[in-house]
């Protein structure tokens, strides 16, 4: 049983999962008829979550084998090549000993080792071992998906990190892949629209015109209320009208920011008591002061300029025209050319984000964090 409903990481089922059921339903159907996606919105928003509550539709959990691959932290081909090889193992060990044998057969850089279980007792696991060559691995997970006895949907999730990679053909490579692989259907999930729709909207890029594209928005802000509410009263506990409200303008309806203010304030309300709006502010306090100490590790870790131009667009809230002089000469800031290398590097650093020529620092809570300093 879970003691807060409100998950802020991973995915619970869909009891603990808040409406999309529109979004649910489109992309269920676009994968059951053949189509590739990219799935595109800001991160936070609930792309990943969304992914797994539609893999357990039953008419694609009976239908199909799936995987949901992240490669958020990967830098190179043979990164993305291990987590690909690391996801299918361990979801067809926990679901098929046929298939997953046939997978360990298949791929040749997975190895056999020994670990012990908390009783000492020692159990056989694989996993994946050094990637000598990853377009040799790759045409062996290829291979396996093709002969899959189900057919598979397959989520790479933050798939703009390619474009990070030191190799210059990665994307060729996979859409070769994909394009000869007839046995799956691809979601291309990812946070930073620039890079996406360069990606998949550009005629001299190889994934152009091969996906149809899912933007996903934010919850509506009455089923937020609504499931809120429901969570609460289910553990005995109350709502005060305008808390979610409050919550959800606050953080522009962002899942992640929402459901980590709601898991505070259920975990300090009694049962039997009610959460009141007066209760928010202190609860996003705690939230901002349990993470203080990383906070003022990130701001030490950056140059003075990087710090200078962070506070800049923190106190604008959402600059734009940074290189303008206007904002050069509020802020005190160094010769435009300097704000743009040092904008660069904020947002290789994913402390700012922007959108629409819009800047802002991209963690709200380390939004307020610095404007308290």
């Amino acid at each position: 049983m879970i003691k807060n409903p409100f998950i802020t990481t991973g995915y619970e089922g869909a009891e603990y999962f808040c409406d999309r059921v529109e979004e649910t339903k489109k992309l269920t159907g676009l994968l059951t008829n053949g189509n590739n996606v990219v799935l595109i919105s800001p991160r936070r928003i609930g792309k990943t979550g969304l992914l797994h509550h539609t893999f357990q539709q039953e008419e694609i959990a009976t239908e199909y084998q799936t995987f949901v691959i992240d490669i958020y932290s990967t830098k190179k081909l043979d990164d993305l090549v291990a987590e690909m090889g690391k996801e299918i193992l361990n979801t067809l060990q926990s679901k098929s000993k046929k298939a997953f044998e046939k997978f360990v057969r298949m791929v040749s850089s997975l190895r056999p080792g020994v670990s012990f279980d908390p009783s000492g007792n020692p159990t056989w696991n694989v996993e994946v071992g050094t990637i000598q060559n990853s377009t040799a691995t790759l045409d062996q997970i290829f291979e396996y998906i093709g002969q899959s006895e189900r057919p598979c949907l397959i989520a790479i999730d933050e798939f703009q990190q390619i474009c990070y990679y030191p190799e210059k053909n990665v994307e060729a490579i996979l859409r070769t892949y994909i394009q000869r692989c007839n046995n799956a259907v691809f979601v291309f999930s990812g946070s930073e629209r620039h890079l996406l729709s360069e990606m998949f909207f550009s005629p001299a890029r190889p994934f152009y015109a091969s996906t149809s594209t899912f933007n996903l928005g934010c919850i509506d802000l009455p089923k937020y209320d609504e499931f809120a509410k429901c969570h609460f009263e289910k553990a005995g506990k109350s709502m005060e009208a305008g808390v979610v409200e409050i919550i959800y303008n606050r953080f522009e309806g962002i899942t992640w920011y929402i459901q980590k203010v709601l898991n505070c304030l259920f975990a300090n309300v009694a049962v039997g008591e009610t959460c009141t709006k007066d209760m928010v502010d202190a609860a996003v306090d705690i939230i901002v002061k349990d993470n203080g100490t990383i906070y003022a590790d990130l701001l030490y870790q950056l140059t003075a300029k990087q710090k200078e131009l962070l506070l800049a667009i923190n106190k604008e809230g959402k600059a734009k025209a940074i290189t303008g002089s206007k904002f050069i000469k509020t802020y005190h800031l160094s010769a435009a050319s300097s704000v743009q290398t040092t904008i660069k590097s904020l947002m290789d650093k994913q402390l700012v984000t922007s959108h629409l020529g819009v800047y802002e620092v991209y963690d709200k809570f380390f939004s307020i964090w610095l404007s308290r300093l």
